[in-house]
């Protein structure tokens, strides 16, 4: 332990006198550790940010769709139109399954405009859904009363706004008991959502819900486009039992093939989709980020690395004579080995300290800046100092053996 202090000491004696060359050398290493460190203390916030976003949606969710959720690789959207719509009917039998707690039919329009005397917005998004729509979501009615039964029943013109639309349309008054013009409709504000923020940037309070019977009002079906019969109509939000989510995708298949008289060899004509289905979605994206971004710093380490080696090659050569005297009063090589490994290891451990730490702060500067979240975990830090040490071994080895392979009579009479 005393010897391996001894050669750090010495490490640090021989670098203080190369303040300049020193930490040029390690220049590279800084970069690459600083770059990856804060590369990924940003994604890993971005991802809890996108998991607690996704988790909001609602716990343990299953989505039935006409088409794919996620839209991978080329899809025959002659086929997706041509099949049978979904239906609050579909809703309806699905929440009688032993698995299943809850299930709502959704459907949803986007309307360009949405005014209120001289104030409008844009893009609002309406959806329309039964009265168990902000449990199902999670959503929680701040001012003003939820949807019942009756209004549904009824088909109420009753809506509820979001906390954008609210705050933007009636930023002096209470909207409750005001209304809202759709397409020549008017509809009675009941009541208020509580802000819910965003998910994947995209607001999810600039939307208002209404009773799916009074939906079909305001958005009749019509001869729509083959896009249009593939992509808008009803979904249904399935809410299963605790710990009970695979028996349910289980028993909503084979429910719904019953229903739609589908033979043991057709293929299913409907999609059944997961929360967890849109997280590896995330992270499948993310993750061609994350290789591209440990490529760029590899290559800012490897040349950190080359330079450690160059230096200590004109380390060796300047301490020629020093390696001769040491070997003269009986250093092994072994022991000149370790040194000059030492002295590598080290140099290239401060430049990851210190890239760490410019790591860490340019994170934070960005999180500041940005709407960008950093999260630290220990196995980052870890991480920076493994590729240091790492590059430190590597490019250090050839250089420590061409010093201990040195004949110490000849190094003696080194000028």
């Amino acid at each position: 332990m005393n010897d391996l202090l001894g050669k750090i000491a010495l490490s640090f004696q021989t670098f203080k006198t190369h303040r300049l060359r020193s930490f040029l050398t390690a220049l590279g290493i800084i970069i690459g550790v600083s770059t990856v460190i804060a590369i990924l203390s940003l994604i890993e916030g971005l991802n809890r940010s996108v998991a607690e976003q996704i988790q909001s949606i609602g716990s343990d969710l299953i989505f039935l769709t006409k088409h794919p959720m996620v839209m991978a690789g080329p899809q025959n959207i002659e086929e997706i139109a041509s099949r049978p719509d979904l239906t609050p009917d579909d809703a309806l039998a699905i929440r009688e399954l032993p698995s299943v707690e809850m299930a709502i039919p959704e459907i949803s329009q986007q309307v360009t405009q949405l005014r209120y005397r001289d104030r409008d917005i844009a893009s609002v998004r309406i959806l329309g859904s039964t009265e168990d729509f902000s449990s199902m979501n999670n959503r929680v009615v701040e001012s003003g009363r939820d949807f019942n039964r009756d209004d549904v029943a009824r088909r109420r013109n009753s809506c509820i706004i979001g906390s954008y639309v609210a705050s933007n349309l009636f930023p002096d008054e209470s909207p409750v008991g005001k209304e809202l013009n759709v397409r020549g409709h008017r509809l009675k504000i009941i009541g208020v959502y509580k802000e819910k923020g965003a998910f994947l940037g995209q607001s999810m309070d600039n939307m208002m819900a209404v009773p799916h019977t009074y939906f079909e009002k305001i958005f009749p079906r019509r001869g729509e486009s083959v896009f249009e019969r593939a992509f808008f109509g009803y979904s249904v939000d399935i809410k299963p039992k605790q710990g009970r989510v695979e028996k349910a995708i289980d028993e909503v298949r084979e429910l719904m093939r019953r229903r739609r008289g589908l033979s043991f060899d057709k293929k299913d004509d409907f999609e059944l989709g997961t929360q967890q289905m849109l997280m590896e979605l995330y992270q499948n994206i993310t993750r061609v980020g994350f290789i591209a971004i440990i490529a760029i710093a590899a290559i800012s380490l490897i040349v950190g690395g080359i330079g450690i080696m160059n230096i200590m090659l004109v380390s060796v050569a300047e301490r020629t004579r020093e390696i001769g005297i040491r070997k003269a009063v009986g250093a092994s090589n072994q022991n000149i080995l370790t040194q000059f490994l030492v002295e590598s290891v080290f140099l290239a451990l401060i430049g990851g300290i210190i890239g760490i730490a410019l790591g860490l702060v340019l994170a934070w500067l960005i999180s500041v800046i940005s709407p960008l979240q950093a999260s630290v975990s220990l196995w980052m830090v870890l991480l920076g100092f493994g590729f240091s040490a790492a590059v430190g071994i590597f490019f250090g080895i050839y250089p420590a053996r061409r010093a201990a392979g040195l004949n110490p009579i000849e190094a003696l009479r080194y000028e």
